[in-house]
């Protein structure tokens, strides 16, 4: 069990404030925040080059410390900047030609969509989703029917950006690989407060951000790409890391993951998101879910009871992303009106989640993602302005 004492304590500036956006970007405890700042003192101190070589046993290391926290072993571990970009990386690597065929999940990000609709207009594939249970998760029946030889990928979202639905990935993984389809899990939303193993979800490469649930900083990012999987890739983006120019007209691509690393990193950054999954590890996957789990609860009991505000999370499992609307208050207002309070929550629009929210009828919802930091007492008190907006 988590001791909230410690963890508070851990995150000052959580003492006076509600802080509900760790779907967006968490506040990172201070181990974080000392890690990243004592390194870019160091870098003023004796320039970047010297002080990344002082701490090269220290990222060496960082992949055993992923790989352990993701379920893998260390050479399937890539670093980058973003989710975005590890989930990119993956894709542009994929072969895909006319008539090829992707299946998405109807609460696909904008982002990846975006990706897959450029890509396959190019080529003349396509890009079909897969009809969701009455629950609002992906319906492995539903997929079972939809799969033949011409599914390149299976797009999944383990947790979608507008809601607590949580996807039933291992059922979906197994029927993609029946027909040889690869399985791309976007993790954004789920790692740091989910367990999320690569070798139980079986799935063949997952996107994982730094900033939101994980607790690290902005612009860091994981990549996952397990060994099988890595002979029908065509890393597109190399330059002198992921690759040795052996003679004039001659390249040699690295065997492992950091194929899709660039030379050029944030040392401190990365140091930082080493040091968010070290204190994410220590408290425990299972603890962290459990507690995030029951705050989102509280949420959803609390703001069921007020009249006028209704809570929208779909899924038979749900996680620490809570939706809802304020009738008669635009979503905007709810948010600003609860800063104002010293509660942060966020908006979700229809753009960014099109399929599902079209399906629904949603136009924008306010998000609210408590993380194990958030006291019940302060879930309380979030419940109770929002009654008062009314």
């Amino acid at each position: 069990m988590i001791d909230l004492d410690v963890v508070r304590s851990d995150t000052p500036s959580c003492a006076d404030q509600v802080f509900l956006d760790s779907a967006g970007s968490s506040l990172p405890p201070r181990q974080v925040l000392d890690e990243v700042i004592g390194h870019l003192r160091r870098e003023a101190e004796v320039g970047g080059y010297r002080a990344a070589i002082e701490r090269l046993d220290d990222l060496e290391d960082g992949y055993r410390v992923a790989a352990g926290f993701l379920g893998c072993e260390a050479f399937e571990v890539a670093f980058t900047d973003s989710a975005t970009r590890s989930w990119n990386l993956v894709f542009a690597a994929l072969p895909l030609a006319q008539g090829d065929r992707i299946l998405v999940s109807e609460v696909e990000y904008a982002s990846n969509a975006v990706a897959l609709l450029h890509r396959t207009a190019a080529v003349g594939a396509s890009v079909e989703p897969i009809p969701s249970d009455e629950t609002g998760a992906v319906d492995p029946a539903a997929l079972r029917e939809l799969l033949d030889e011409r599914v390149r990928l299976v797009s999944l979202v383990h947790v979608p950006t507008n809601g607590g639905l949580v996807n039933p990935v291992r059922e979906i993984t197994d029927a993609a690989h029946e027909v040889g389809a690869f399985v791309l899990l976007d993790a954004c939303q789920s790692a740091g407060q989910l367990r999320v193993r690569a070798d139980e979800l079986g799935v063949d490469a997952l996107a994982v951000t730094g900033r939101k649930w994980l607790r690290g900083p902005r612009g860091t990012g994981v990549l996952v790409v397990r060994r099988p999987a890595t002979e029908r890739l065509r890393p597109g983006l190399v330059d002198l890391h992921g690759a040795t120019w052996m003679a004039p007209d001659e390249i040699r691509l690295r065997d492992d993951a950091r194929v899709y690393e660039l030379w050029e990193f944030g040392v401190a950054e990365r140091l930082g998101l080493l040091q968010a999954l070290r204190y994410a590890d220590a408290l425990g996957v299972d603890e962290i879910a459990a507690a995030v789990a029951d705050r989102a609860q509280r949420a959803r009991d609390g703001l069921a009871t007020v009249p006028g505000v209704t809570v929208h999370d779909l899924g038979r499992q749900r996680c620490g992303i809570v939706s809802f609307t304020v009738d008669g208050v635009p979503a905007e207002k709810v948010r600003d009106l609860l800063r104002e309070r010293d509660i942060t929550v966020t908006v979700s629009r229809v753009h960014s989640t099109l399929l599902d929210m079209t399906r629904r009828g949603l136009p924008e919802l306010v998000r609210a993602s408590p993380h194990y930091f958030v006291s019940p007492e302060q879930i309380d008190e979030f419940v109770a302005e929002v009654a008062a907006l009314r």
